[in-house]
């Protein structure tokens, strides 16, 4: 089997990351370990997940663009759509099974492999069709399938759980896998690492291009055009990990700004801020990446000094960063660091602890510091059993609240925002107003907001940063300033 786990690769072409069947082999491997360890496993356990369906839009018959599930993509890697996996705890033994394809299918969609097709493709040792699944499965006589339940911490949805034509012929525990799968996914292989630097890097060519190329007068959605054009044509992404948010001047205030309600049509002028986070994913594999920049090029006083109280605040948290930490305090440290710089800049005044105890960093930054990444932007694991939410402004929001373990991937993206709604509940609030200089906020009303945003690996002592853009005032201006000679052209007349 290892010989053909080296043959299967997923790539498609030119320079795009070739990924090894046997990532997911050794994912397979560590989730039975990890059920092994259970004291209350039975012997002859079979693990049993359902993959993702092909769906179509609304009552037409338009497919959607098939995304893989996810906890079916790092135990399998499988591309195709409704599909079924299962594992032999006791042997590791893989099973994939494939919808059987009716002969049409060869005329509209292409030609029908045999299994042993994904036999070969995928490093499995059976490859069966769906409609045998429970012959199949009975034929192994498992004491119990262990099939998927559990609630994303993150989301508040409940994963779905395998079903199947005949699964009331065998005695099935919902209970045991999920906790085990969610520890395994918390922390990357290094298989898994070089995906994710990988994503890290198209996409950081991307919002590089971005910066190239942006100026007064485009729209905030030619941005977005762009970005996804670099990862897919030159990153071969299909899919951006998450809807791409192009806020300039006051939309960059908006947190999750780009969604049907405001979907990055405004067009961009002269003096604005423009705060992009968007980030490119490969073969399921996620990236998440802010940049803030002025569309000029050139910061203003005022857009200097927010921005270099967020980037302060970042390398704060970076360096702080290292196994044992706990998250929250990275979050509290990150809202210290705001409001000392809000105060040199006169839009605060007093004293930080006080400012501190009212929970005034929130109105500021009223999102978490991060969260987990991995084959889901917003990676599972946050919150497992006995780690429980800090349900105070700002921490509420927090996507994890566990203490910091190496081999764990992280965003770290603290911002400072100018949100007219925080700031007018902060002024009516008597224990926060009397913290404001309402003088100085007023030229601050309409700036929209700076967000910096990038992924780190935590290692053995510290952190490994995949993110690599223009960071300080002087590396933005410097870089925006060589690249706005060039003119913009439409992106399918450029040569990238």
């Amino acid at each position: 089997m290892a010989s053909s786990q080296q043959k299967a690769v997923y790539w498609l072409g030119n320079d795009t990351l070739r990924v090894s069947a046997a990532l997911f082999a050794l994912n397979r491997e560590r989730l039975c370990v990890g059920l092994k360890a259970l004291p209350d496993l039975q012997a002859g356990s079979v693990v049993v997940l359902q993959g993702g369906e092909q769906k179509q839009r609304y009552c037409t018959d338009t497919d959607e663009t098939f995304r893989q599930e996810s906890f079916f993509h790092w135990s399998f890697g499988v591309t195709e759509a409704d599909c079924y996996g299962a594992i032999d705890v006791d042997s590791k033994k893989s099973l994939l099974f494939v919808p059987k394809l009716p002969e049409s299918y060869a005329t509209w969609m292409g030609e029908i492999f045999p299994p042993g097709h994904f036999k070969e493709k995928y490093a499995v040792d059976e490859v069966h069709f769906t409609t045998d699944i429970a012959d199949v499965l009975a034929k192994m006589k498992p004491s119990v399938l262990l099939t998927l339940r559990g609630l994303n911490t993150d989301s508040g949805s409940t994963c779905r759980e395998a079903s199947f034509k005949g699964i009331s012929r065998f005695e099935v525990n919902n209970s045991l896998l999920h906790p085990v799968i969610v520890e395994c996914r918390l922390l990357k292989t290094d298989m898994e690492l070089e995906v994710l630097r990988y994503t890290n890097r198209i996409s950081s060519e991307a919002h590089k291009e971005v910066m190239r190329r942006v100026k007064p007068g485009l729209k905030e959605y030619e941005m977005e055009s762009l970005f996804q054009h670099y990862c897919y044509s030159r990153g071969g992404m299909r899919h951006t990990s998450y809807t791409c948010i192009c806020g300039s001047g006051n939309n960059s205030s908006i947190l999750h700004y780009g969604h049907a309600g405001a979907p990055n049509d405004k067009t961009i002028q002269d003096g604005d801020m423009c705060l992009f986070d968007m980030g490119g994913e490969y073969y399921c594999y996620s990236s998440d990446i802010t940049c803030s920049f002025p569309a000029n090029g050139k910061f203003t006083a005022d857009q200097r000094t927010i921005y270099e109280a967020v980037l302060k605040s970042s390398r704060a948290v970076m360096a702080a960063i290292k196994p044992g930490v706990k998250w929250t305090d990275m979050h509290r440290l990150a809202d210290r660091v705001h409001l000392e710089e809000l105060l040199k800049i006169g839009i605060l005044h007093g004293d930080v602890e006080e400012m501190l105890k009212v929970h005034l960093g929130s109105v500021f930054m009223p999102h978490g510091l991060g969260h987990l990444l991995g084959i889901d932007v917003h990676d599972v694991g946050g919150y497992p059993e006995g780690v429980e939410r800090v349900h105070e402004p700002g921490l509420k929001s927090l996507r994890m609240g566990r203490v910091v373990q190496e081999r764990m991937v992280l965003t770290v993206e603290p911002g400072i925002y100018f949100i007219n709604h925080l700031l007018d509940k902060a002024l009516a609030s008597p224990a926060q107003c009397g913290f404001i200089n309402t003088a100085v906020l007023t030229r601050f009303r309409g700036f929209g907001g700076v967000r910096i945003e990038d992924d780190i690996a935590v290692t053995a002592d510290g952190v490994e940063l995949l993110t690599c853009v223009p960071r300080t005032v002087e590396e933005i201006e410097a870089f925006m300033a060589e690249e706005t000679s060039k003119p913009f052209s439409p992106i399918s007349s450029q040569k990238l």
